[in-house]
């Protein structure tokens, strides 16, 4: 079974860009509710390994991915952030240069397609392996508009829920304020690591 992770920093060290009211709803009841989901899918489908009735099956097929999903993309999410955020050192921004331009194209071209994510989802730069190069997925739900084998570097949440208290509807203005607490050495490192 799966518990919540705690965050690596205390509810109010994002302000003023992320608000403190926001980050322990968000995290405390929004993403434990991703892992209760997550462990009942697991429960649902070992109780139809053991009894042989898959009559449920796409069901939970479909409960596993989208709490899952959630569950990974919000862990990821709350670890790539910091309070005042960090440089963008090391390899990554060579890597940016080349996929996209430049660093700034690519904020550019990342805050656009947060920004216009339909409904609810995620904004990612992934690295894709069998493409060799990075990619700036927008991921419907949790889970949509994917692409298989993607390894997810910057995550940012543009669910509703992970801005409303403080931007309202003024989801451009959170992407805005996020580019402050974003922390470039986890996402180094994740690069590094998917890259080997």
């Amino acid at each position: 079974m799966f518990d919540l992770p705690k965050l690596p920093y205390a509810y109010n060290a994002l302000e003023p860009h992320y608000d403190e009211e926001t980050v322990k709803i968000h995290h405390d009841k929004h993403h434990q509710g991703y892992v209760d989901g997550l462990n009942k899918a697991e429960s649902k489908l070992q109780e139809a390994r053991e009894s042989g009735d898959y009559a449920l099956i796409k069901h939970w097929e479909r409960e596993l991915a989208f709490n899952g999903a959630g569950h990974v993309l919000h862990t990821l999410f709350w670890e790539n952030m910091a309070p005042g955020g960090s440089q963008l050192t090391g390899d990554l921004p060579e890597r940016i240069n080349r996929d996209f331009g430049n660093v700034e194209t690519f904020k550019k071209q990342f805050s656009a397609a947060a920004a216009a994510v339909e409904g609810s989802g995620w904004c990612v730069l992934a690295w894709v392996k069998d493409l060799q190069k990075l990619e700036i997925l927008q991921v419907e739900k949790h889970q949509n508009l994917t692409i298989l084998g993607a390894v997810p570097l910057l995550i940012l949440d543009v669910w509703e829920h992970a801005y409303y208290l403080k931007y309202q509807n003024r989801r451009t203005d959170f992407i805005s304020a996020w580019w402050n607490i974003v922390n470039w050495n986890v996402v180094n490192r994740r690069y590094n690591e998917a890259v080997k």
